[in-house]
């Protein structure tokens, strides 16, 4: 029973881990997010790759969110102390990955090759494939001019209006044979519970993709990243807002209506239920919550039911 999985970061990492707990996690393809992929101090950083890697590998740092767990930053705190560019902040053990990374693309090899192997040195055996291996940045329209991906996410907090988001490359990308195969053969694809904005849109935005996705609309369930009206996590609530969306599960649903046969909400947003159907998904209600393992496990049994 293979499931691909589209991915951004966080949501995504913790809602395969709970796949991987209820199906052999070998069985999961995660087809995720490159928009907010950068090159800084020459390395190429790949944040949502990477951040699920570090999830499946139970080497995530839960504390921060993101990066690895015991991690120093000797090097970053030199860098500020020199008067280098130290907003972003790259962990020691962090920084071996994207050393790695960037010799092994300088020599050749595509993303989808280092995702692969990274996830084999760490033991990962669910497939992780970048959307696609060109060139692809999600860029913001702000109140304070334009911004990169991460400019906007981190240097200024997400704290800053937006008034339109765009993908730079995207008209030129082009998924991957992987991603292709596999949103063709899996048995259900899944959305995962990921800024639909920021981090979904990118990947559909790659030529073929959407098109994929519509395709296959009656073995898609979408996860709502909203709760209660609001991300557990980053801006999506905001964005949606600044954007004109409706900020609830019932704007989720009209994002999602063209490509998901199921929406899958929390049960704080029950009430919300007949307008998710109304905007022709099936609602299925249950904790969306996955920061207990209890209820990460009931979410899992609710995709795959």
């Amino acid at each position: 029973f293979m499931i691909a999985v589209l991915s951004g970061g966080v949501g995504a990492a913790r809602l395969l881990r709970a796949l991987g707990g209820v199906v052999d996690p070998s069985e999961l393809t995660a087809i995720v997010n490159v928009g907010d992929d950068l090159v800084l101090h020459g390395l190429t950083i790949c944040p949502d790759l990477d951040t699920i890697t570090y999830t499946l590998a139970g080497l995530s740092n839960e504390v921060l969110g993101w990066g690895l767990t015991g991690e120093t930053w000797r090097v970053r705190d030199e860098l500020a102390a020199l008067g280098g560019e130290a907003w972003f902040s790259l962990g020691d053990r962090d920084l071996a990955t994207h050393l790695y990374r960037s010799e092994r693309l300088a020599r050749g090899a595509t993303k989808s090759e280092v995702a692969a192997e990274l996830a084999q040195h760490h033991g990962v055996t669910t497939t992780l494939l970048p959307a696609t291996d060109d060139p692809l940045a999600t860029r913001f329209t702000t109140e304070l001019g334009e911004m990169s991906f991460q400019e906007y996410f981190v240097k200024h907090h997400h704290d800053v209006v937006v008034t339109d988001i765009s993908f730079e490359g995207a008209q030129s990308a082009r998924p991957t044979a992987a991603v292709r195969e596999a949103l063709t053969s899996a048995e259900r694809i899944v959305i995962a519970p990921s800024n639909p904005l920021i981090s979904i849109e990118p990947i559909l935005r790659v030529p073929g993709i959407r098109d994929l996705v519509a395709q296959r609309r009656e073995d898609v369930v979408a996860i709502s990243p909203l709760v209660g009206g609001a991300a557990l996590k980053g801006p999506a609530d905001r964005l949606m807002r600044e954007l004109g969306h409706d900020v609830s599960v019932a704007g989720i649903a009209a994002l999602y209506a063209p490509l998901a046969a199921t929406l899958i909400i929390d049960e704080m947003d029950a009430a919300h239920a007949p307008r998710v159907e109304a905007a022709g998904l099936k609602c299925v209600v249950t904790t969306t919550v996955m920061a207990d393992p209890v209820h990460a496990r009931q979410l899992a049994q609710a995709v795959l039911a």
